[in-house]
């Protein structure tokens, strides 16, 4: 037994000690009402005090925790009724000690409140059911305590889960942004064109949102704005003339946060999934926000290729919503014959 744990007893018993002798202070008051017989009133008290004590503990320590808290209700009454009985029973005994032993038999000499049955037992019965009822109120409050701790690590494992699994869902995306903008950066060192220096230093751009920003859980909606035309610029140059794209935003303000990397995937599956129709792949992006709700729109033009619908990208971004946003989004996606439109609406509050 530890230091602690040896004083923590020792204070309980310290505790109980003060308690009883409250309650034996409460006895000798309570039988002493219209009596002048201290000895007899100190003597009658200290008899009765064990019977108080033993059924006092037999309740707390037996039939609340065992029987009562653990809801086997039958046990309870059937043994609440036996240790009633027994008290009872040693409550009478009680009453004859006063009457031969303490007044010799003499009725008369007894203290008045000690001569009825009845009084007597509501004195015991009266602790009893305090200090019953004040355990009851701790194991009540231990309960609630324990059941707030077991909520509280419930909810923390799950927020570790969904920790993890948005962890695993950025690490899919990162290679598979990486291995895209790579190839495309590959494409254009085999021609040698005079445009790889510059797409070299928008990628390093890229690579420090990819690197440094994505791992925060929220980031400014202007820097995902700025990654996207980032890349825009990147495709503008693997593309040339055969892309025309369009990319507007309307109330963007300093104060919106977003989760990284939650827009450029549908940009990304717009270039990777899109067909080049009359020569020119076509696509269009508008970003508004109001108050607090962002919408984001895409389409580009499509040959109803299902696989712009079912990319690794889009996936992953629709499981982040899910773990991130929850009920605060409604995603739209409209793959038809000639347009692919994507739709979403998003509550940031």
């Amino acid at each position: 037994m530890s230091k602690n744990d040896l004083f923590h007893k020792i204070g309980q018993v310290v505790l109980h000690a003060l308690f009883w002798c409250g309650v034996l202070f409460f006895y000798t008051y309570f039988f002493g009402f219209d009596s002048v017989d201290f000895n007899y009133i100190l003597s009658f008290s200290l008899f009765l005090m064990p019977i108080t004590i033993a059924t006092t503990y037999v309740s707390i320590y037996k039939l609340i925790p065992d029987y009562l808290v653990k809801k086997h209700y039958f046990r309870f009454a059937l043994y609440s009724f036996y240790t009633i009985v027994i008290s009872a029973y040693l409550i009478v005994i009680s009453i004859l000690f006063g009457l031969t032993y303490l007044s010799n038999f003499r009725f008369e000499s007894m203290a008045p409140v000690s001569k009825s049955m009845l009084f007597v037992a509501i004195a015991v019965y009266v602790v009893v059911i305090v200090v019953s009822a004040y355990k009851l109120f701790k194991l009540h409050l231990k309960q609630t305590r324990d059941k707030s701790k077991l909520e509280s690590k419930i909810l923390e494992a799950q927020l570790k889960l969904k920790e993890q699994e948005l962890n695993y869902l950025k690490m899919q995306i990162h290679p598979h942004f990486l291995f895209n903008t790579l190839n495309t950066m590959y494409g254009f060192a085999l021609k040698k064109a005079d445009e790889t220096p510059e797409m070299i230093l928008m990628l390093s751009n890229l690579l420090d949102y990819l690197l440094y920003q994505v791992d925060k859980p929220f980031v400014l909606l202007q820097a995902e704005i700025n990654h996207i035309q980032d890349y825009i610029e990147l495709e503008k140059m693997r593309f040339n003339d055969t892309l025309n794209i369009e990319f507007t935003t309307h109330g963007i303000t300093d104060d919106i946060k977003i989760a990284p990397m939650l827009l450029i995937p549908f940009v990304e599956n717009s270039f990777k999934h899109g067909t080049i129709k009359s020569g020119q792949l076509e696509i269009k992006i508008r970003l508004e926000c109001h108050d607090q709700n962002i919408h984001f729109y895409i389409e580009n033009t499509n040959t109803n290729n299902d696989t712009a619908s079912k990319g690794i990208g889009l996936e992953n971004i629709i499981k982040r919503l899910d773990l991130l946003y929850s009920d605060n989004y409604n995603l739209t996606i409209d793959n038809t014959t000639d347009i692919f439109k994507v739709n979403l609406q998003l509550s940031v509050l």
